[in-house]
């Protein structure tokens, strides 16, 4: 007997999708992050439809709550760190992973890992775990980062510098305002 072959999904199928789950504020967001990734790809080398699915995908499982994350994981033996338990709107990049590879037939693991890590980061990202790292911060529509403008000059210009910007300033937010840190941003920090 063949083995079954998984259908790819097509960019319009996936918009199509996306428009109709996410809000029209996180839709114009995850617009963003794919076409700020899909720059960031043509600057550094990167497959341009990889940073573009994966900058779409980013966010599937944004529309989820609270609880319909943990019931996700816990329906699909995704794993579940004390810390995501605590906070788990941290499980949506892990969840979307999934989402991406069982929904849309997506194999390519960078991508996946990719929409995975884009919430934390990890020690040893790959250049499109970088850029969708560095998207979701940078794309157009966000305002309220510190240096953002500096940042978005620099990853264009230094992606490494500018993921280490980003981390530094994200944990120092963390920090101030008292908010969980996931360990993992701490490591990828320090690596």
């Amino acid at each position: 007997m063949a083995k079954k072959k998984e259908k790819i999904f097509e960019i319009d199928e996936i918009l199509d999708f996306l428009k109709k789950k996410q809000s029209e504020k996180r839709f114009h967001h995850t617009l963003g992050v794919a076409y700020t990734a899909t720059a960031l790809a043509m600057c550094h080398g990167e497959d341009l439809k990889s940073a573009e699915i994966a900058g779409l995908l980013h966010d599937v499982a944004k529309p989820l709550s609270d609880e319909e994350e943990l019931d996700f994981c816990k329906d699909n033996n995704l794993e579940i760190s004390e810390i995501e338990k605590r906070n788990p709107f941290l499980l949506h990049g892990k969840i979307g992973s999934f989402m991406a590879e069982e929904k849309f037939g997506i194999n390519d693991k960078n991508i996946l890992n990719a929409i995975c890590n884009h919430t934390t980061g990890r020690p040893g990202m790959s250049l499109l775990e970088k850029i969708i790292y560095i998207a979701d911060y940078i794309e157009p529509s966000r305002k309220i980062q510190p240096n953002l403008d500096e940042i978005r000059k620099l990853a264009f210009r230094n992606i490494d510098k500018a993921l280490i910007w980003i981390l530094k300033d994200t944990l120092e937010y963390l920090e101030n305002k008292g908010g969980a840190i996931d360990p993992m941003t701490q490591r990828t920090y320090d690596y």
